[in-house]
């Protein structure tokens, strides 16, 4: 395959007819890294959507062991990306060696965790329900039902993982697993390392003779509305902004026929602090809370944006002890420019709102991004007030002081959609305060107990999602072997003959998934 630096991916070929020319640059010093890389036309958008869709038939029609050696030889591609690789990264984003070497093992990871999943079965769903033609006033036809992909998938590059939520990221993994071609949407912070994991995909692709057109890749600002709204494209992954996401979601429910968007978008991610707890150990948790916000730079879907605790001499100090070591942090690069105008507008509100006051962090200045401590009346959570309720993208955290335990109730149920929240509790809390559990059910996706939300562990039981406006559709998770369920739809298959059924309905089950036959789970033949 021929290797033009900064062209699209279309259809196993690259494509560069576009005259918009783009550049990636360095995070810290925004030195051109790179030769240009071209825009998509629109021509190459429809391209690229409609190589996606003439790869469908051929690639979900593959047995899901043959899409499971396609994954294993990304994660293999991957794992084999040199120093100079890493490198790349770090200059496009500003993030450390470490945190790039970790993120690439985690999405090589990922790819062999979804592998694992095409490999056992479960994903199927098979349901059998026998005929039972004896069965009074009415006999009941023999009825099957297993799940497959539902066609090409629009996917766009979060700004924040350049690997693991990005190219070849999770949103990617789950949909080539579910057996549905990918049109990726490369973000424009970091083109340059979207290239070279493109690359590694299309190896593996050639690798394992997998169709043209399973995976494609397109550049470029404002191509995300003409590919949302092609119609070759079945639905949609995206992590981002609320603003960025909710667009996504209007484009797609007025298309002519609507498609599901699966967007991860705005979480303040809270943090309940209980009296018991500070007590017993308000020193360490004072640190590993700090450590937290500024985790990162603070640029974490997961960043814990709020602080909740009750109105105690004990709080007082914990909030004191907080905000001396919030102003001790050191100002951190961001990922891009875009990402340091965004944090400072945030800010402003937050020091513009007169109910809102600021307690630590120096002024907002130059290239970096001051951490920063702010604490607001309890009022404005109970009450709704959108300021409070806005991620701000960065490191920074709003304490809240509650009245008492009712008051503490009725803030919690003024937040909006959460992807997590966090309890900070001694056994004597826990027991007290025992009703926050089925609250926080009701807003968030993962509940953590005396642990910080920054990171996401990559396994079956993982939730990264949670209610408006946290995700666009809060069944779903973009973590976790789980989110293979967003690009499947179920198919039921009436009085088939046997020799006709797919092999994971078949009598003999030849893959030997596990399968739910007459309500009863077994994996032996019927």
């Amino acid at each position: 395959m021929n290797q033009f630096l900064g062209h699209n991916y279309i259809g196993g070929q690259r494509s560069g007819n576009g005259s918009v020319k783009l550049q990636s640059v360095d995070a810290t010093t925004g030195e051109a890294l790179s030769q240009d890389f071209y825009q998509a036309t629109p021509q190459e958008v429809d391209a690229a959507a409609q190589a996606a869709a003439q790869a469908y038939p051929a690639y979900r029609a593959l047995s899901a062991a043959r899409r499971a050696q396609f994954l294993d030889a990304i994660a293999d591609e991957l794992d084999a990306l040199s120093d100079n690789f890493v490198e790349l990264v770090c200059r496009e984003t500003a993030l450390p060696v470490a945190r790039i070497k970790g993120e690439r093992a985690r999405t090589g990871g990922q790819m062999r965790l979804f592998a694992t999943v095409l490999r056992r079965g479960d994903f199927y769903g098979a349901r059998i329900d026998k005929a039972l033609p004896d069965r009074q006033p009415l006999p009941r036809p023999d009825l099957r039902q297993y799940r497959i992909g539902l066609g090409p998938v629009a996917v766009f590059g979060a700004s924040n993982f350049p690997l693991a939520f990005s190219t070849a990221g999770g949103d990617t993994a789950a949909a080539l697993a579910a057996g549905c071609p990918v049109v990726f949407k490369a973000h424009s912070g970091h083109m340059a390392t979207a290239e070279q994991v493109a690359n590694a995909i299309i190896r593996a692709a050639e690798a394992t003779e997998m169709p043209a057109g399973v995976f494609n890749m397109i550049f470029g600002g404002g191509v995300g509305e003409a590919l949302v709204k092609h119609p070759a494209i079945q639905a949609v992954g995206f992590t981002g902004s609320l603003k960025g996401g909710r667009a996504l979601c209007d484009m797609a429910a007025a298309r002519p026929q609507p498609i599901p968007v699966f967007a991860e978008m705005s979480s303040i991610n809270p943090v309940i602090v209980l009296p018991e707890a500070l007590q017993a150990r308000a020193d360490t948790v004072a640190r590993d809370l700090t450590a937290s916000v500024v985790q990162g730079c603070g640029q974490f879907c997961t960043n814990p944006g709020l602080v909740i605790g009750i109105a105690s001499p004990a709080f007082t100090a914990f909030t004191q002890q907080v905000a001396q070591l919030i102003g001790e942090q050191p100002a951190q690069t961001m990922l891009n420019a875009g990402t340091l105008d965004s944090y400072g507008k945030g800010l402003q509100k937050l020091l513009a709102h007169p109910g809102i006051q600021h307690l630590a962090g120096n002024t907002q200045a130059g290239n970096q991004a001051q951490p920063q401590l702010f604490k607001a009346d309890a009022r404005l959570l109970i009450d709704g007030d959108e300021v409070l309720q806005e991620e701000v993208f960065g490191p920074t955290t709003v304490f809240v002081e509650v009245a008492d335990p009712a008051q503490l109730s009725a803030a919690v149920q003024g937040l909006h959609g959460q992807l997590t929240a966090t309890i900070i509790g001694e056994p004597a809390d826990l027991q007290q305060f025992a009703a926050l559990t089925p609250l926080l059910e009701q807003k968030v996706g993962r509940i953590l107990l005396n642990g910080y939300p920054t990171g996401v562990e990559v396994c079956d039981s993982m939730v990264h999602g949670g209610p408006y406006p946290a995700t666009s559709d809060a069944r779903g998770t973009s973590v976790g072997t789980l989110a293979i369920d967003r690009f499947l739809r179920p198919v039921c298959f009436q009085n088939y003959p046997d020799s006709l059924l797919p092999d994971a309905l078949k009598n003999a089950n030849p893959l030997r998934i596990q399968r739910l036959v007459n309500g009863t789970p077994s994996r032996d033949p019927l």
